[in-house]
C-alpha cells in the first residue's frame, strides 16, 4: 500500500515537470533535474520540505505548518486581461452612430436660430461666445454649421435608402432572371457608371427644378451600380454554393432557399453597402449645392456655407470655410467608421479583425 502511495507521489511530481531529487533521483539526492528543464528547475526541497511518503501534494501548495512552497515559473501564464477586439468594434460602431444621431437632433434643435441674423455681430473671429465665428450678416457659424449637416445627413439617409433599395432589386434581377436579364442589368450597370456621377447628378437635379428632393432624387438615381455589382456577386455566390444545392435535391421550394439561404448571406454586405452609401451621398449633395443646382440658399446647408465663404476667404475670414469644411469630413468619417465597423461585425472573413 505505501510503495501505491510513494508511487502516486511520483507521477503528481513528473506530470507537473518540477520535483523534488527524490521524485527524480535516488533517495537523499538534493541534484536539480536540469537535463530535461534546463534552467526551468526548481531549487532543491530542504528536509522540511520533502514530501512525506505517502501524500500527494502539487507543487506550489501550502505546507501543513502553513508555509508555501517556492512556485516554480509557469509555463503557460495566463493572458492578461484585455478588450475583445469584437467589443472595441462594437464600442466604435454604435459611438458613431451616437454622434451622428446628436449632430441631427441638434440641427434640427437649432434650425431657427441658425438663421437669425445680428448685423452688430457681423464679421466676428472665433471666440468663446461664437466658437466657430460669425458671417457677414452676424449669423453664428456653429449654428449654421450643425443645422447644414443636419440637413446633409437627413439627404443622404434619404438618397442612400431609395439607392440601396433600387441596387437590391437589380441585383436581384441580374442574378436570378436569366441571361437576358442579367445581360441587360449589367448593360445598365456599365452606363450609369460611365457616366460622372457629378454630371448626371447636375442634371437630374436641375431637370426636377433644384431644391431638396431634386438633389435627393438625383443622388438616390446614381449611386445604386456600385452595390448592385455587389448584390449581383454575392446572390450568384451563394445561388452556386453546396447548400444550396443540398436544398435544391432535399425538395426545398425556391421561396423557401431565398428566405432562408440567400437572405442571411446577402444581408451583412448589403447593410455594410447601405452604410457606405452615406458619405458618397452626403459629399455629392454638398458638391451640387457648392455648385448652386442643390439646395437653395437660404437653407442651411454645408455647400451653400462653402459656396458663399469663398467671396470672404481673400478678406481674411477663413473661420468661414474652415471650420464648417472640417465638420462635414468629420461627419464623413463617422459614416466611414460606423460601416467599416459594422462589417467586421457582420463580415466572417473579417469577424477577428
Amino acid at each position: 500500500m505505501a510503495d501505491e502511495r510513494v508511487e502516486t507521489c511520483l507521477t503528481c511530481e513528473s506530470a507537473v515537470g518540477f520535483g523534488s531529487s527524490q521524485s527524480l533521483g535516488s533517495p537523499g539526492s538534493h541534484e536539480t533535474p536540469t537535463g530535461r528543464f534546463g534552467s526551468m528547475g526548481a531549487a532543491p526541497r530542504s528536509e522540511a520540505q520533502q514530501v512525506p511518503e505517502g501524500e500527494t501534494r502539487l507543487v506550489g501548495t501550502a505546507e501543513p505548518n502553513g508555509s508555501k512552497d517556492a512556485a516554480p515559473p509557469l509555463l503557460h501564464a495566463p493572458r492578461a486581461a484585455r478588450v475583445g477586439n469584437r467589443r472595441l468594434t462594437l464600442a466604435a460602431f454604435l459611438g458613431a452612430l451616437a454622434a451622428l444621431a446628436a449632430v441631427v437632433v441638434a440641427g434640427l434643435v437649432v434650425a431657427d436660430a441658425a438663421t437669425a441674423t445680428d448685423f452688430s455681430m457681423k464679421n466676428l473671429a472665433p471666440s468663446f461666445a461664437h466658437p466657430f465665428g460669425t458671417d457677414w450678416m452676424g449669423r453664428d457659424m456653429l449654428l449654421r454649421t450643425l443645422a447644414g449637416l443636419s440637413t446633409s445627413v437627413l439627404v443622404g439617409l434619404l438618397a442612400a435608402g431609395v439607392s440601396s433599395i433600387i441596387a437590391l432589386v437589380m441585383g436581384a434581377v441580374a442574378a436570378l432572371g436569366g441571361k437576358k436579364a442579367d445581360a441587360a442589368v449589367t448593360w445598365l450597370i456599365d452606363l450609369m457608371l460611365g457616366i460622372p456621377h457629378i454630371v448626371l447628378l447636375i442634371l437630374i437635379s436641375f431637370a426636377l427644378g433644384k431644391g431638396f428632393w431634386g438633389v435627393t432624387i438625383g443622388v438616390a438615381v446614381t449611386h445604386w451600380p456600385s452595390l448592385a455589382r455587389v448584390v449581383r456577386a454575392e446572390i450568384l455566390q451563394c445561388k452556386q454554393s453546396t447548400f444550396v444545392a443540398a436544398a435544391r435535391r432535399l425538395g426545398q421550394t425556391p421561396l423557401r432557399i431565398a428566405a432562408k439561404h440567400m437572405v442571411p448571406y446577402v444581408l451583412p454586405q448589403f447593410i455594410v453597402g447601405l452604410i457606405l452609401l452615406f458619405p458618397h451621398a452626403i459629399l455629392h449633395e454638398a458638391a451640387v449645392t457648392f455648385l448652386g443646382f442643390g439646395l437653395p440658399p437660404e437653407q442651411p446647408a454645408i455647400g451653400v456655407i462653402l459656396s458663399e465663404s469663398m467671396a470672404y476667404l481673400s478678406a481674411g475670414m477663413w473661420w468661414l470655410a474652415v471650420f464648417p469644411g472640417l465638420a462635414l469630413i468629420a461627419t464623413v468619417l463617422l459614416f466611414d467608421l460606423a460601416g467599416s465597423s459594422l462589417r467586421k461585425l457582420v463580415d466572417p472573413h473579417s469577424a477577428q479583425e
